[in-house]
């Protein structure tokens, strides 16, 4: 009842405020979905109690790509099998998916410094080059809070908690600075990607409200987050679907025909 409120209800019985709604559905519909499982699980329990068996269940396969890490498990060996020697007649095999957590590891780098005996001179290799140049981050660690951030929806502030929990202290002010160092040096990539989307025969376009922080003011205001996407795979054309985004603080056919200057394709 809750979920088919939030769905078809009137807008002022909807959960949460108009920006929030997708959101907050998806919530009730989670819940609602770990009550039923864990009343299944029970009533499944009572009936494996009572028959001896569990219901079978059909599963889809897991992704080949996957690592397969494999148990062999071996029957009990009993008495009364002394002196008998077992012949393999078949196998069952089950599969559960796994996963290994994200860890911390520190990357120590060490740059010999040479003399030379009898002679004047010092050798050592030159430092390797970095985004965040003399900081902390290697880039892997980069991307992992940059992925998280932009394509998981995980703010910074949450990140700071998750990694605490590993004694990692980043601070979000810290990560912040990263983050825009980091945007500077992807900026090449992403205009790359504008190019080429605009060397389609069709672009497809659509903006979306997107909440921002209003310096100073403690409150948000609505810009926009315009996206532009080339996908000629329905035409018969092999290239790559790709997507590019520019951020305004306006809906205006303005924004549209600055973003698209040079463009004489279909929009």
């Amino acid at each position: 009842q809750a979920f088919d409120r939030a769905r078809f209800g009137r807008r002022s019985e909807k959960l949460g405020s108009a920006n929030g709604d997708d959101e907050q559905q998806a919530f009730v519909f989670e819940e609602i979905e770990t009550g039923i499982a864990a009343i299944k699980a029970q009533v499944s329990k009572g009936r494996a109690q009572a028959d001896g068996k569990r219901a079978p269940r059909r599963r889809k396969g897991f992704a080949p790509h996957l690592e397969r890490i494999e148990t062999v498990i071996e029957p009990q060996e009993l008495a009364e099998h002394a002196g008998k020697q077992k012949v393999l007649i078949g196998e069952g095999v089950s599969e559960r998916l796994d996963v290994v957590p994200a860890k911390f590891r520190v990357i120590v780098t060490r740059r010999p410094k040479y003399a030379f005996k009898n002679a004047d001179g010092v050798i050592q290799a030159p430092a390797p080059a970095h985004i965040i140049e003399g900081g902390i981050p290697t880039e892997a660690l980069l991307a992992h809070i940059a992925v998280a951030k932009y394509a998981d929806g995980l703010p910074l502030y949450r990140q700071e908690a998750i990694y605490a929990r590993d004694q990692v202290e980043l601070d979000r002010q810290l990560m912040a600075q990263w983050m825009g160092k980091l945007g500077f040096e992807l900026e090449i990539i992403a205009d790359y990607i504008f190019s080429e989307v605009k060397k389609a025969e069709r672009v497809f376009a659509d903006e979306t409200t997107l909440p921002t922080l209003a310096p100073g003011s403690g409150s948000t205001k609505t810009a926009y987050l315009w996206a532009y996407a080339r996908d000629d795979r329905t035409f018969g054309r092999s290239g790559p679907p790709m997507v590019a985004y520019r951020f305004e603080d306006s809906r205006a056919g303005e924004c549209a025909v600055r973003h698209l200057n040079g463009y004489r394709g279909i929009l």
